[in-house]
């Protein structure tokens, strides 16, 4: 049984690349909670892809035993968070279960827009937070500049601010003290009944589903029968441990405390991310308030590019989401593609790990389609359906108008990129709110729409930038505009995987641009071949494919022109009869590089 005031509970946050993982390992090699032969660099990142691209998706937790200055022996559970804006969610759950904050920030760079974003969901969780200088062992490093800089943006104070070197491990031992000194205990009541919360869920394919969870009230023991108080099922717990990293099994679990539960329970949807738990007799009265659950943000189609791996793909889908509650699937079909997926997911990165995920540890070749939002379509009726496929928009005679996602995007950029940025923001139907200075860099505030976002604009910001912008947002709600059905029509037949939606005045463009890249796409047949874009009945782009023709007249020397002229009508002919009838196959690498359009 661990005294309350003996605990410190905290996360660490920072913008990407800002040296969370690296602080997070320094602290544990430090404290001797793993010893040096098994210590590796990024400890706690355990997927493949996490070590890949040196990013944190997964938040992750570890308990650390400390022996502070003053001689007493403190118990500190940390979890290192990702920085990235599509993982924000995991961001945000964490937050919930600890009661301090180490911000990292990068002495080098400065404040940074993940910065801003996630320290104020560590303010709106009511955190006491410890300002931390990482990288102070580089030589552009300027801690005096980064301090004002936290005092002017965010508004901590950042006087007393740790400097460390999370690579060499400088100041190490002081971020440790300023820990115990500075955070709070946890509060909680040992006599109460049982109240924990929920903070994450995965499937383990030994143990079943593992259940991360902070005690609030009350003492969880082994055998004892919990109840989940969202949906009242109830189960009895096996195993109560916690991460050192490694799983490390105990009796109990006090208040205040974070660790794991396993109770043979088999799926994970039974266990909600914010769920309050609770013994099934005597059990709390009120539960916790949770989490919102996480809303998918971008859509796109997963299809296997062979089809007889369609039911290996649906098993790969269903056991990632298992560990993965922010990711959503349905089934669907579609003339091009045959059957795959419509998929929901928080953002870009996510999509992009999602399918990394599929195809590397599952052995499956897919097909994206083109990412896509959810729209509001309000009918006629005064009925209002969301369009998750532009394939699926319902006849405009019976639409009033059509609302699209905007979102509330932070930028932070050096000021000579200034112009550049603003330009991109205008291009992209943005609405400037704000423009503020903090020290040499500009704190741009742009109301922008969601779909323009979605494709490339990342790309283009980290190009025109030179890689010194940082990029951030939030969903601020809907709003109407002249939105459009753009579909590609090859030979005169849709081609449903390539419809998208588009703003009326953007069509011709983006139209143009797909038919022009099509062209170079399809191959040749032997009749020729119009590729059109089309809004409604109206084309407003064509470009027409040549056929490949056999010279009939090479048999005719000399003689009457009309012979040659009756063989080549005859040719016209077949042509004319063949085109009529002819299919045309569009290679898969066709929709692949259509769909990467943009450029």
């Amino acid at each position: 049984m661990t005294d309350l005031s003996k605990i410190r509970n905290f996360s660490i946050v920072a913008h990407i690349d800002h040296g969370k993982s690296t602080l997070a390992d320094r602290l544990i090699q430090e404290t001797g909670t793993v010893k040096d032969r098994d210590m590796k660099a990024q400890l706690l990142d355990a997927m493949d892809i996490e070590r890949e691209r040196g990013i944190t998706i997964k938040a992750n937790t570890v308990r650390i035993d400390y022996k502070a200055d003053d001689g007493q022996d403190y118990v500190l559970n940390l979890i290192d968070t990702p920085g990235h804006v599509d993982f924000a969610y995991e961001v945000s759950r964490s937050m919930r279960a600890v009661e301090g904050s180490l911000l990292v920030v990068d002495s080098t760079q400065g404040v940074e827009a993940q910065t801003l974003a996630n320290v104020y969901q560590a303010i709106d969780a009511d955190h006491e937070i410890v300002p931390v200088l990482n990288k102070i062992d580089l030589p552009a490093s300027d801690c005096d500049r980064v301090a004002e800089q936290i005092e002017d943006v965010i508004g901590i104070d950042a006087t007393g601010a740790l400097q460390v070197s999370a690579k060499t491990g400088q100041g190490i031992r002081e971020t440790l003290e300023a820990i115990v000194t500075q955070l709070p205990p946890p509060k909680g009541e040992r006599d109460a009944p049982l109240k924990a919360m929920l903070v994450d869920s995965w499937y383990d394919s030994y143990l079943g589903v593992i259940v991360l969870v902070r005690i609030i009230d009350g003492v969880l023991k082994k055998g004892d029968r919990i109840r989940m108080m969202s949906n009242n099922s109830v189960h009895p717990v096996e195993r109560i441990g916690v991460f050192r990293p490694q799983m490390e099994m105990i009796d109990e679990l006090g208040p205040g405390e974070i660790g794991f539960l396993t109770a043979s329970i088999k799926q994970v949807r039974d266990t909600r991310v914010g769920d309050t738990i609770t013994t099934e007799k005597k059990g709390c009265e009120a539960a916790l308030p949770g989490f919102k659950p996480s809303q998918p943000v971008v859509f796109c189609g997963l299809f296997p590019v062979d089809n007889a791996e369609f039911e290996d793909l649906r098993d790969a889908i269903s056991k990632l989401s298992l560990n993965d509650a922010s990711f959503s699937s349905e089934m669907e079909t579609s003339a091009a593609l045959g059957f795959g997926f419509r998929c929901g997911f928080l953002g870009l990165l996510h999509l992009e790990v999602i399918r990394d995920r599929l195809e590397r540890e599952y052995d499956i070749d897919l097909i994206t389609t083109a990412p896509s939002v959810i729209y509001q379509i309000y009918m006629r009726d005064g009925t209002v359906q969301e369009l998750h496929n532009p394939a699926d928009m319902p006849d405009l005679t019976f639409v009033d108008h059509i609302e699209e996602p905007r979102i509330k995007a932070t930028i932070l950029v050096p000021d000579e990129y200034l112009g550049d940025v603003l330009k991109l923001c205008q291009d992209r139907r943005g609405m400037q709110i704000d423009l503020t200075y903090a020290g040499s860099r500009a704190m741009v505030v742009y109301d922008l729409p969601l779909n323009e976002v979605v494709f490339d604009f990342y790309d283009r910001l980290k190009s025109v930038t030179k890689g010194y912008a940082s990029f951030d947002y939030q969903m601020i709600g809907y709003r109407e505009d002249h939105l459009v059905k753009m579909q590609v029509l090859v030979n005169d037949e849709p081609v449903d995987a390539l419809s998208t939606m588009v703003h009326r005045d953007r069509a011709e463009t983006r139209g143009r641009a797909m038919v022009e890249k099509l062209k170079d796409l399809i191959p040749r047949h032997m009749f020729k071949i119009p590729i059109q874009a089309a809004i409604g009945g109206k084309v407003i782009a064509r470009e027409t494919l040549s056929a490949m023709r056999k010279d009939v007249t090479a048999k005719c020397y000399g003689g009457d022109v009309s012979r040659k002229k009756k063989l080549l009508d005859k040719q016209k002919a077949g042509k004319k009869k063949m085109r009529q009838f002819g299919k045309v196959d569009i290679p898969q690498e066709a929709f692949i590089s259509a769909l990467k359009m943009d450029g």
